[in-house]
């Protein structure tokens, strides 16, 4: 009869299963602290949240870390954690939707490096760009990879062209695939 007891369903989950669930909410916090500010604001995380782990990246005591991811794992108990999961995983390029987008991405960056007139291509999909700026880093970069120089303005080139895909996917993505 007792055995019996010990086997019953309350219907809530165990102690020990309550403290993993927190200790992957801790750890969840904890991964949102190593993140920058531009990474945290595209998961699009909660005010409190933002607020707790931009404190936490400015402590540098260890101690007083811990503390604050422990407060920031508490804090994450009353939110959704999922799209902060999903966010995560995009940044992680665990995302194969993601790895797509980058994919499509430097294959423009590279068609515009070859041929200046992709320019009308990025004005006719993203209305508003400035066209000269783009021109400008385009031309710096060939002459980095002229004069053998680290690929600043080549990576400049990524960055817009990702700011400009996250502002407004444009309507005929398939169209800058070969």
């Amino acid at each position: 009869m007792q055995d019996e007891d010990f086997t019953e369903d309350t219907g809530r989950p165990s102690k020990t299963k309550q403290k993993e669930a927190m200790h992957e909410l801790r750890d969840l916090g904890a991964e949102l602290v190593e993140l920058s500010v531009g990474q945290l604001k595209r998961i699009n995380v909660p005010e409190n949240i933002f607020d707790a782990v931009r404190e936490c990246q400015k402590i540098t005591a260890h101690g007083a870390r811990r503390r604050q991811i422990q407060y920031l794992g508490k804090l994450m108990r009353g939110v959704d954690d999922e799209p902060i999961r999903a966010g995560l995983a995009l940044l992680r390029g665990e995302s194969s939707a993601e790895t797509a987008r980058l994919h499509r991405l430097e294959r423009f960056r590279t068609r515009l490096l070859e041929d200046e007139a992709v320019l009308t291509e990025i004005a006719a999909l993203w209305p508003g760009v400035d066209l000269q700026h783009l021109r400008t880093l385009r031309r710096n970069a060939l002459k980095e990879k002229e004069n053998n120089k680290p690929p600043k303005n080549f990576r400049a080139i990524f960055q817009i062209l990702q700011e400009l895909d996250q502002k407004g996917t444009p309507a005929a993505e398939e169209s800058d695939d070969e």
